[in-house]
């Protein structure tokens, strides 16, 4: 009962996560270059990050380690993945969400000033990239989940004559 309970948070912890950064990417590209429609999507994605992503990511996190300790053997799969999640974690709690509120702001000024400004632009291009660094992890753990694959080192035979 316990695996099972863990695997429903942590896939309700996925969809939360997966979920709102894909809302975030929406709703900046329907946002455009509009100053006011970006205000308001820094609203948006600051205010969501602290009700889906953050929760979200410690539900999949914290669920995904208590599964990990019910393996006796963990396979390179499981211990790929768990690197994976923390990863995510780190870029989820450390760097992405941090923006959010400078964000926020500098879409603000920006709101004030009837332009994007280049402190906006240069913060939101940060954004992005520590965004886009999670895309390659985020793919690769949720096949790692799915497909687990054998990732087993071949062992060398020793060569006798």
């Amino acid at each position: 009962m316990l695996r099972k309970s863990m695997l429903f948070l942590h896939v309700v912890g996925t969809i939360m996560y997966i979920g709102t950064i894909l809302a975030h990417i929406a709703s900046g590209i329907i946002a455009g270059s509009n100053v006011e429609a970006v205000y308001h999507t820094a609203v948006f994605q600051e205010t969501t990050a602290y009700i889906f992503i953050l929760p979200g990511i410690v539900l999949k996190t914290l669920s995904g380690f208590i599964m990990f300790g019910q393996y006796k053997q963990k396979p390179m799969w499981l211990k790929i993945k768990i690197c994976l999640a923390a990863f995510l974690a780190f870029n989820a709690f450390f760097l992405l969400t941090p923006l959010m509120p400078e964000l926020r702001m500098l879409a603000e000024e920006s709101l004030k000033a009837g332009v994007l400004t280049e402190a906006y632009k240069a913060k939101e291009h940060t954004a992005m990239l520590v965004g886009m660094s999670n895309i390659i992890p985020l793919i690769l753990a949720i096949v790692l989940g799915v497909f687990k694959p054998r990732l087993q080192r071949k062992s060398k035979q020793p060569v006798t004559a």
